[in-house]
């Protein structure tokens, strides 16, 4: 059984803020693959850019930090070129609201087996302060002295509408339910999102620690039927006086990986790379 002591940071110093919510999620994730018995061979980390984006280096798995926006078509070939493994992608909501929106539909959708955690701290964090795509309306930043013009995107209400099996949000404030949270991600056959509250302290005087804390409860304790797709969309809209923390959507459906023919040798990684190409070359003549 893998420990704590063996997901221990590499030898990286964790350029973080002091105080910053990224530090609980890496923690939470830690103590979520321990429990799940995920080992760090048979494990993937793999991000975008942004804070959230350095994640990889401070945790001893497999590791991959790709492109702004673009980390979830990473995880996913990396998943469909291997499926034994356990793929877990980490994001900001910059990086997965913003530019990787699209990629962030496309993967809900096809349901691929892995877990998607992303930051959200409702802010540009590393590049100093900017509004983001979750950033709450008339949110003044230095990219919009006169307040947020645009209604922020609702990444839950998203995630439960392009298919997703599994939906979740956690508060980094909040770390044994958080790392609960993300052991049942990384323990769920299909894709699993958890959305998490990750106040900025540096840049975001609104969305505050204290802000969540008063603001949270947690859906376990308030008989939600997970498995209710219009009361989890309900619940996915629930943000002015309370926020729902916990698994909103949770329900069971064939992943990608069931449905494509290749992988039903096994991993792709593993077969035989030997091929009778005879028929195919015969359709050309």
């Amino acid at each position: 059984m893998v420990t704590l002591a063996e997901l221990a940071e590499p030898k990286h110093t964790v350029t973080w803020c002091p105080g910053c919510g990224d530090f609980a999620i890496l923690v939470a994730l830690k103590q979520a693959l321990v429990k799940a018995g995920r080992e760090p061979h048979q494990t993937v980390v793999v991000s975008g850019i942004g804070c959230s984006g350095k994640l990889p280096h401070f945790i001893k798995t497999y590791g991959f930090e790709g492109l702004h926006g673009r980390s979830l078509p990473a995880a996913s070939a990396i998943k469909m070129a291997n499926h034994a493994l356990t793929v877990v992608d980490v994001g900001g909501d910059g990086d997965g609201y913003g530019i990787g929106m699209g990629h962030f539909i496309h993967t809900c959708r096809r349901n691929i087996d892995f877990t998607y955690i992303v930051h959200n701290n409702q802010i540009y964090g590393l590049t100093t302060g900017q509004t983001s795509p979750t950033s709450e309306k008339g949110f003044k930043t230095k990219s919009t002295p006169e307040g947020v013009l645009e209604e922020p995107v609702n990444p839950m209400a998203l995630a439960i509408s392009a298919g997703a099996t599994f939906v979740a949000r956690g508060f980094s404030g909040n770390l044994p339910h958080l790392a609960d949270l993300m052991c049942q991600g990384i323990q769920h056959k299909g894709f699993a999102i958890i959305d998490v509250l990750q106040p900025c302290v540096t840049f975001n005087k609104l969305n505050t620690y204290e802000y969540f804390v008063k603001k949270v409860y947690k859906l376990d304790e308030s008989n939600h039927d997970a498995s209710d797709k219009t009361a989890a969309l309900a619940k996915a809209e629930e943000w002015a006086e309370k926020i729902p923390i916990g698994v909103l959507y949770k329900v069971s459906k064939p992943t990608y990986e069931d449905g494509t023919p290749q992988l039903k040798e096994g991993p792709l990684v593993k077969q035989s790379l030997k091929r009778d190409v005879g028929a195919l070359l015969a359709e050309f003549e």
